[in-house]
């Protein structure tokens, strides 16, 4: 199996992590845990998580990626479902992939004969344990159901298959019960058991505990299924680790029916970072989870550990200081480990190290005097929450440097009101101070409220300005990007000579306005330098 970083050696993987000491005390003095194989199930229980609906072709392309990826048993699908499910089976046990080929099956002998008719190696079948189950679904009495169990893996193995055998429901099952159903399967010659959390109702102690009775009962690897219903699903899944499981269903990027599945990459980066246990290639999980967001259609949230946008970015300030001097002090471990990129943000809780260092990594030379004012533009644009890219981080430091080397600030904008709607004459109202200290007020209509608060400023300070030119673009092309204006005028002082002027910002008219000061500004500068 393909258990080794390409690149990296376990032990540079070691430098990576800065998890918590406490973790290896609580460990000390226990059974070390050589080996942990990963049953993946993406295939199977990922695809049936709603909205997703996965094509032949889509199958093959997340198969080939998660063998690549490393995990040991691959679940492709559930053979008896029909003969498309049977034919990707059937083409993933023909591919000499690496990963072990499984298919899920019911305790009935049909499920059985599909899967053998795939050639697939595996079967993963299953029965209800649980009184829940047996009564209200099953029908069946608990013998009934431990006969189906036996005769189900007798038959699965006199046909060559290699066997997982389920207690569906097991952690609301009788612990009695199931340890006499696993005990027979064992001796019928099932290879391993499964344990899953079927609605994702235990809790860590409690898996750790059951797996603990079942480790002292079976001689057979233990396996165990967890769903995250209560957002325990990982947790779960290391808590039976610990207690002795050896084999860890798991789906990528914890995608899964209702809330999901243990996160194949969660699981494995704590097996890594707690129990230096390596399972997989981590170097390969960020491009395994784009893969599997895209072909899915799944959208993975911001906040996803590991592989969400989120994981690795920072914007606060005091965080991204740290991370800029030594960034394990606020990650456990390099983004680079499990293969994604560290973003620094720029937004609304950005600080002088965050802009900075954006800065310095798009190569731009800005000085450090007119850094309050670069701070106090970004604060501005990133009220609502809006991230700055470094599109847009351009467009504001181009906007500052351009009103600094022209000497803004001779007019001032004092008050800007503006009316508009549907059916509505936009109207504007502005107040103005002019060079000398007096302060000018004056309305104006317009076609738009840009046209109304432009010749609202026209009217107050020189009703011959004209607009000669007037451009506007969407910096990134989004609907939530800041804008950038430039705007070319004549006549600010009645001697025919033109003006330029630009702004940046995320409001059309504000920005717009804010344009046509700056061209004001500079003809009056002009004026000054003569």
């Amino acid at each position: 199996m393909k258990k080794q970083q390409t690149s990296e050696s376990a032990k540079n993987l070691e430098k990576m992590l800065a998890v918590s000491h406490y973790n290896q005390l609580a460990l000390s003095g226990a059974d070390p845990i050589k080996e942990v194989e990963i049953f993946d199930t993406t295939l199977r229980d990922g695809e049936q998580a709603p909205g997703i609906a996965l094509s032949p072709e889509d199958k093959m392309r997340i198969a080939m990626a998660l063998d690549d990826l490393g995990v040991d048993i691959m679940e492709a699908g559930f053979a008896a479902s029909g003969e498309t499910e049977k034919d990707i089976i059937r083409e993933l046990a023909r591919s000499n992939l690496d990963a072990k080929i499984c298919s899920l099956a019911r305790a009935v002998r049909s499920d059985i004969d599909a899967v053998i008719d795939t050639g697939a190696g595996m079967v993963h079948t299953f029965i209800a344990t649980s009184a829940l189950h047996m009564e209200q679904k099953l029908k069946m009495t608990p013998e009934q159901v431990k006969a189906k169990a036996v005769e189900t893996v007798e038959y699965a193995k006199a046909h060559g298959l290699e066997v997982q055998f389920s207690c569906e429901d097991a952690t609301r099952s009788d612990l009695n019960f199931m340890k006499d159903v696993l005990k027979s399967v064992q001796e019928a010659g099932a290879d391993s058991v499964n344990i899953p959390d079927t609605v994702g109702v235990i809790i860590p102690r409690a898996m750790g505990y059951l797996i603990g009775e079942l480790r002292n009962t079976l001689r057979i690897p233990i396996s165990v299924h967890c769903h995250n219903d209560m957002g325990l699903a990982v947790a779960n899944t290391i808590a039976a680790v610990d207690a002795g499981a050896t084999i860890c269903h798991v789906c990528m990027n914890g995608i899964g029916e209702r809330a999901g599945n243990a996160s194949l990459e969660e699981v494995a980066v704590n097996l890594f970072a707690n129990y230096g246990i390596q399972t997989i290639d981590m170097s390969k999980i960020g491009q395994t989870s784009k893969l599997v967001e895209r072909v899915t259609g799944f959208n993975i949230a911001g906040n996803k550990p590991i592989v969400g946008k989120n994981a690795f970015a920072h914007e606060s300030g005091i965080h991204v200081h740290g991370v800029m001097i030594n960034s394990l002090t606020y990650e456990p471990f390099l983004p680079k480990m499990v293969g994604v990129d560290r973003a620094i943000v720029i937004g609304k809780h950005s600080g002088a190290h965050s802009v900075q260092g954006r800065l310095d990594a798009l190569g731009i030379k800005y000085p450090q005097e007119q850094m309050p004012e670069l701070l106090a533009m970004i604060k501005k644009i990133a009220i609502g929450g809006k991230e700055i890219d470094d599109a847009e981080l351009l467009a504001i430091v181009d906007n500052i440097m351009w009103k600094t080397s022209t000497g803004m600030g001779t007019v001032s904008l004092d008050e800007l009101t503006v009316l508009t709607g549907k059916n509505t004459t936009s109207t504007a109202v502005v107040t103005v101070t002019m060079t000398g200290g007096s302060k000018r007020t004056a309305a104006e209509t317009g076609v738009g409220p840009v046209d109304a608060a432009i010749n609202a400023i026209r009217k107050a300070i020189n009703d011959k300005i004209t607009m000669e030119e007037y451009k506007l673009s969407a910096i990134t092309g989004k609907s939530d990007s800041i804008c950038e204006v430039t705007v070319m005028i004549r006549n600010v002082q009645n001697d025919g000579a033109l003006s330029v002027g630009k702004a940046v910002g995320l409001d059309i008219v504000e920005t717009s306005v804010d344009a046509m000061m700056a061209a004001i500004n500079r003809d009056f500068a002009k004026q000054r330098n003569v």
